[in-house]
């Protein structure tokens, strides 16, 4: 397996007076996918957002590279290489298709015109309607586009809520696959999913959320044969 380049040790997080995440630990290898799979309210957003900096952790630690990022603000979490597709999309939607694509790169001050490049012949679709205002798009379009802006500052490790959410099947494929494609580019993935079967599928590796806690860990080939993960999260 490859060296992690990112572990999670011991994270605990609260909202009020609810502890959302209960002790958790794992690690991401790089260069590999990972998926975290659970009901509602288990805590896998949470654990992104305590990772993307979004909210800070009441315990336990956060690594990148070997080095602390606890309790960091967004920005630096973000310069340093990880990067969030946070649930429902949030594209701006009175700005163009292009427009949001440069916003995923406010940090740099650098040329852009390669990384255009790139995420349009991933998503040649953004392309065709780089003019277009992102709110007309089609969910599957914005979602393509929020994955795209993501990919402007250059992670080492993209991070992705739901990407499927809402999505009709032969769109959620098309997602699932460019993930891979990605993933084959040498970006890491973190991701968190309601579709059980299709991440599981995508993964080299899964944890299980239940309540705040990991219950089960395994490859994603090992957790799709798994009984309690087909009577729990894939109908069978």
């Amino acid at each position: 397996m490859s060296e992690n380049i990112l572990k999670v040790n011991d994270l605990k997080v609260n909202y009020g007076g609810i502890e959302a995440v209960k002790g958790i630990s794992f690690d991401v290898p790089r260069g590999e996918i990972v998926t975290l799979i659970g009901a509602n309210g288990a805590g896998k957003s949470t654990t992104l957002k305590a990772i993307a900096g979004l909210v800070k952790p009441t315990a336990g630690s956060i690594e990148f590279e070997g080095d602390s990022i606890t309790g960091k603000d967004s920005s630096d979490i973000v310069s340093r290489g990880i990067t969030l597709v946070p649930e429902g999309r949030r594209v701006f939607s009175n700005m163009t298709v292009l427009e949001n694509i440069k916003i995923g790169a406010y940090l740099r001050s650098d040329d852009l015109t390669d990384d255009i490049n790139w995420v349009y012949d991933l998503f040649p679709r953004l392309k065709e309607r780089s003019w277009q205002l992102a709110g007309t798009l089609s969910g599957g379009e914005q979602q393509m586009l929020a994955v795209a802006r993501a990919l402007m500052s250059r992670p080492q490790v993209i991070m992705m809520d739901e990407p499927s959410l809402g999505l009709a099947p032969l769109i959620v494929k098309g997602i699932f696959d460019i993930i891979k494609e990605i993933n084959k580019r040498g970006v890491t993935v973190l991701l968190i999913e309601q579709n059980a079967n299709m991440a599981l599928k995508a993964a080299n590796y899964a944890y299980v959320l239940e309540t705040g806690k990991i219950s089960m860990s395994g490859t994603g080939a090992e957790l799709l044969v798994n009984e309690d993960v087909k009577k729990a999260y894939l109908g069978s």
